[in-house]
């Protein structure tokens, strides 16, 4: 934050205000099941030398830093996103794979794509607000239970050959309200199960499985349904999502801290993180470094194109692969690392700075004509969006009070899922305006001239540390 955003601090401190929940300094209050697990221990907030450790030394440094793993809640919460993060991938390809083959359309699978964004971006405004009101512990409870029953419906409709794209496109609606309830409150949780000084730690370790599930994921699909069928992929999602009810099951309760007034989740409350958000220019600038990202340089609707023409001589199908697979390659490959950068303090400079090689590496991918030096291209960029996404996510957790980071989860939510959206009709458009090797590299330059101008002009997101 600036100097005008805080009360007797460093400029670009973020609030400790909202550390004093009892959860985070006496240790977690038992749940349901019985009292909290005793490795739990303190609060990670406040645990002797938790927040910083010495430096590591050898390849440790570079390897990807695990300290919050060491928190019993974290990594329960972390271990079943290994699983869910392939299992949702199963999900990802069963859907549009059905809808295929009954349709034999690929507008049908487009338009399945968007029945399923309307009620993500609402639910998920609406769901931040809710994981401002209530236990978060419950609300998650709630809402994989729900996912979880879709992933069984799914698998119903299969196996019984319904063979009906309006029943796949309700179910497909109603699992991503689901997920746009969950999305906000699971992300909101992290700042009250670990030390600030490791949220930048957190979030790679967790974008790091979520990357690697979309690589697994859809691999482990294409090899699964000639074996045992398109049904069976919905099956194992619903086991997958068992084991994370299950770890939620296991977490201490997250209730709104004390002191925090009792409200409702309404218009009220939704239009209020708006408002938080424009009063507070460091989280109005890491949600605007991610539209200029996503918006201007993502160029995913122009791979196919690209794929049948500037590389085709390495063969159509082996090119629309590994362009769709580099990225994500990268992303991964920088979460590995992370131990590289993790532990930076100027969460600021890391956004700005990831930002603008993600663009040099897009604007690098339209200029290259060799497939194998595009991939390598598009890998950089991933690693880019890796470090991107780690302290645009700490950031957002650190800066904001605890009372409005379900609601600032819930925006960035809209932010992720639409950006991308966004950009598949600016680059097809543009793709076919000026060439697809044309609209990648300006894409990217644009994201590099908009973002060094977004950090000139407005300095509170060079000056934020934590």
């Amino acid at each position: 934050m600036d100097t005008s955003e805080t009360s007797g601090t460093e400029p670009g401190t973020p609030r400790t205000s909202d550390r004093t929940d009892p959860h985070d300094r006496t240790g977690p209050a038992p749940g349901p099941g019985g009292p909290a697990d005793p490795a739990d221990g303190p609060g990670p907030a406040d645990r002797p030398g938790s927040a910083e450790r010495p430096a590591r030394g050898g390849w440790r440094r570079w390897a990807m830093d695990t300290r919050p793993l060491r928190v019993p809640a974290y990594r329960r919460l972390w271990s079943s996103t290994i699983v869910t993060a392939v299992g949702s991938q199963l999900t990802a390809v069963a859907v549009p794979k059905q809808i295929y083959d009954i349709t034999g359309s690929s507008a049908w699978v487009g338009a399945a794509s968007l029945a399923g964004l309307l009620p993500l971006i609402v639910f998920a405004l609406w769901g931040g607000a809710v994981a401002d009101t209530m236990d978060r512990r419950k609300l998650l409870l709630i809402t994989n239970t729900g996912i979880a029953v879709t992933s069984v419906l799914f698998w119903v409709q299969a196996a019984t050959g319904l063979g009906s794209v309006a029943v796949l496109m309700v179910l497909l609606a109603v699992q991503q309200a689901f997920w746009g309830l969950n999305a906000p409150a699971r992300n909101a949780s992290i700042a009250r199960l670990v030390p600030a000084g490791q949220l930048a730690a957190a979030n790679a370790l967790g974008s790091t499985v979520m990357q690697t599930g979309q690589v697994v994921g859809p691999l482990l699909a294409g090899v699964l349904i000639p074996v045992i069928g398109l049904p069976e992929l919905y099956l194992i999602d619903a086991l997958a999502l068992c084991v994370t009810v299950w770890a939620v099951y296991r977490l201490p309760a997250l209730p709104p801290l004390a002191g925090a007034a009792v409200r409702r989740a309404g218009v009220r409350e939704i239009v209020a993180g708006f408002r938080y958000i424009s009063a507070h220019t460091v989280l109005l600038l890491s949600f605007l470094a991610d539209i200029v990202a996503m918006v201007l340089g993502m160029p995913r609707a122009l791979f196919p194109q690209l794929a049948a023409t500037t590389y085709s001589p390495w063969g159509e199908g082996l090119a629309l692969g590994l362009l769709f697979a580099a990225i994500p390659i990268g992303a991964v490959l920088g979460g590995l690392l992370s131990g590289t950068f993790s532990r930076a303090r100027r969460h600021g400079w890391m956004v700005i700075g990831s930002v603008v090689a993600w663009g040099a590496a897009i604007a690098g991918f339209g200029l290259s004509g060799n497939l194998w030096v595009g991939a390598v291209f598009l890998a950089l960029a991933g690693v880019a969006d890796m470090v991107s996404m780690v302290f645009r996510g700490a950031i957002l957790l650190s800066a904001a009070t605890d009372e409005m980071r379900g609601r600032m989860q819930g925006v960035f939510t809209v932010v992720v899922a639409g950006g991308p959206r966004l950009a598949d009709v600016l680059h097809g458009g543009a793709g076919s305006a000026f060439g697809p090797g044309t609209a990648v590299a300006g894409g990217g330059f644009l994201v590099v001239v908009v973002m060094l101008g977004l950090a000139a002009a407005m300095p509170a997101l060079r000056r934020y540390r934590i």
